[in-house]
């Protein structure tokens, strides 16, 4: 089976800041390329840390009225509130991938430390893209006969040498179905986790029968 890799789904142009890049010009980066983040490099290319919008949001909410009822800003907002320049904005250390990373390793990054996009780089640590989360969900947009093409050839045929008739495979909005039967039970939540890992699938619905139970569970 081919995962689809981070360097087939990221944006190659990346928007970036210098560290010195003041409040004003990261603002006017954003707002000319039409994006909600950008990355800051240093003079080789490395990415050093992220500005988002949010990062940017408490300067316009410390300009508000000092006696309002609201709650007073934690310490981080007070600090980025005050800050002036990227390297005193942005979100550092900059979280990162690699090119050949899998989808599913990228989004578990993702999810662990909490942010919306991963800085792609080289080798040599060198900025060479960015991957969203909306990169990552566009696995999804596969056709269904291109997974269940992938299952029936990858999965049952060159992974699992099952016969061609013995499983069945139907896929409807990235939902798969399998029915049909297996020479021992033990393969079952095999052939299931499998399938779960194809990209694009969404959930896996197993009807499969056994020759013999090898699991020894008696049922």
């Amino acid at each position: 089976m081919r995962h689809r890799e981070v360097g087939e789904l990221m944006t190659r142009e990346v928007v970036t800041v210098p560290r010195r890049a003041t409040f004003k010009d990261i603002v006017r980066t954003l707002g000319e390329h039409r994006v909600s983040a950008v990355a800051v490099t240093d003079d080789d290319g490395h990415p050093l840390g992220v500005i988002s919008e949010s990062d940017l949001l408490p300067k316009t909410a410390d300009q508000g009225d000092w006696f309002s009822s609201l709650p007073h800003p934690e310490p981080w907002e007070s600090g980025k509130a005050a800050g002036t320049k990227a390297e005193e904005l942005m979100s550092a250390p900059a979280v990162c991938a690699r090119p050949d990373w899998t989808v599913a390793e990228a989004a578990r990054l993702m999810e662990s430390q909490q942010v919306k996009r991963l800085l792609v780089v080289d080798g040599a640590d060198v900025l060479v893209g960015i991957v969203t989360r909306g990169d990552l969900l566009r696995i999804f947009l596969r056709e269904d006969d291109a997974i269940r093409h992938e299952i029936t050839a990858d999965v049952l045929d060159r992974t699992l040498h099952l016969e061609p008739t013995a499983v069945s495979v139907e896929v409807v909005d990235g939902q798969v179905t399998l029915h049909g039967a297996v020479r021992f039970r033990s393969l079952v939540p095999v052939v299931e986790r499998l399938c779960r890992t194809v990209d694009g699938v969404v959930r896996v619905t197993e009807h499969l029968a056994w020759e013999t139970d090898d699991t020894g569970t008696g049922r």
